[in-house]
């Protein structure tokens, strides 16, 4: 896979985590703030496949914005993403996969098929899975 030398930053998110899956997050700018939970456990905390399915989601919907635009398409208001992030193991190696359940009501289905393959090949967070992970995309 090429890498790319970013040219310009936008933006740089600076966390300070502890206890790993079972310890806290906080942002530098204080407007995270969460403990962490072993996925499964009662720790009543969020795990890491939780917040990069939230922020995949998120940063998915901002580019399937762009390609509608490009496109001249009017991306409904109600468009929602419905991420599911595995977590599993194949023999003693710990791996992820995931699937963007995209709904895009009032398109057509060849419409919303190419927003959001459009979306796959500039959203920053399927760039940086790609070729690493199993990623299905559903219109639903």
């Amino acid at each position: 896979m090429e890498s790319h030398a970013i040219e310009k930053v936008l933006y740089t998110a600076k966390t300070h985590t502890t206890g790993g899956r079972d310890g806290a997050a906080q942002s530098s700018d204080g407007s995270l703030d969460v403990k962490l939970s072993i996925p499964g456990s009662s720790g009543g905390g969020t795990n890491p496949e939780q917040l990069l399915a939230a922020g995949w989601s998120a940063c998915f919907i901002g580019a399937m914005k762009i390609a509608a635009a490009k496109m001249k398409i009017i991306l409904p208001e109600e468009a929602a993403i419905d991420t599911e992030v595995d977590l599993g193991t194949a023999g003693n190696e710990y791996f992820l996969r995931a699937r963007l359940n995209v709904s895009l009501p009032g398109l057509e289905p060849e419409v919303a098929r190419a927003l959001s393959d459009a979306a796959h090949q500039t959203c920053p967070y399927s760039k940086a899975t790609r070729g690493n992970i199993d990623v299905v995309i559903n219109i639903v």
